[in-house]
């Protein structure tokens, strides 16, 4: 599943990639990968397949407020360049952990035959999923590498409302377009009046809201702005209605 944004919206972009996910994966234990995928460099791991158990047991303790090591294989930069740059050349570079949230981590599914399982996952924004496969063996004794990733919903957009390319026509993409207050409906909601909405347009400053964080400014149903608290005042950060 992949949010496009397009039109005027792209200005809320920002607001939409910090989002938390949703992912359908599947793992392939006894094995390691040099990329924790399908794709990359595959070798075998002397370690039993974990039960249905002990993986279920083990879930637990990789849910809530975790730390990553970015894969080399991966778009983060350090020093300036992307890693997976490095990752070409064969090089490793040192790499600081970051911190992640798991809101649910749960079996789905488990064939001990072909030494797979299905996980469903609920995380922050910035989440490696195949990180988390690859601790998660790890701490299990094994290995496992990731050969399936399917996201399922960003915020509150869903997969059951998205459409495949396959699908994608002029009608069709115009009946799934979502509204730009509905984008940010996550977002806390300052309403003002017209007066006040006609400063609002002209991207000038109000008085504080007292509200944290990034909000939307509505005159009615209509979405004007995105402000934020600063220094005693509310300053505009995203202006959608301009006079």
């Amino acid at each position: 599943m992949l949010v496009l944004v397009i039109g005027r919206a792209t200005r809320l972009s920002r607001y939409v990639t910090d989002l938390g996910k949703s992912y359908t994966a599947t793992a392939h234990f006894g094995a390691v990968s040099n990329t924790l995928d399908a794709e990359g460099e595959i070798s075998p791991v002397d370690a039993d397949m974990p039960g249905e158990d002990v993986l279920h047991a083990a879930l637990e303790r990789f849910t809530g407020e975790l730390f990553q090591i970015p894969p080399m294989a991966s778009a983060v930069k350090v020093g300036g360049e992307r890693l997976y740059k490095a990752h070409r050349r064969g090089e490793t570079v040192e790499r600081e952990s970051r911190p992640v949230t798991i809101h649910s981590f749960t079996l789905t599914h488990l064939d001990i035959s072909s030494q797979t399982a299905t996980f469903e996952v609920s995380c922050s924004s910035g989440t490696y999923v195949r990180t988390l496969i690859s601790d998660f063996a790890a701490f299990l004794g094994t290995g496992a590498y990731l050969t399936a990733l399917r996201r399922t919903s960003v915020g509150s957009m869903r997969l059951e409302r998205a459409i495949s390319i396959d699908e994608l026509t002029e009608e069709t993409l115009s009946s799934h377009i979502i509204q730009t207050t509905e984008v940010v409906s996550h977002l806390p909601v300052m309403k003002v009046s017209e007066k006040v909405g006609r400063r609002v347009r002209s991207g000038r400053s109000l008085e504080a809201s007292g509200l944290e964080g990034p909000y939307r400014v509505t005159e009615g149903d209509e979405l004007l702005a995105i402000y934020r608290d600063a220094n005693g005042e509310a300053r505009p950060e995203v202006v959608l209605c301009g006079e």
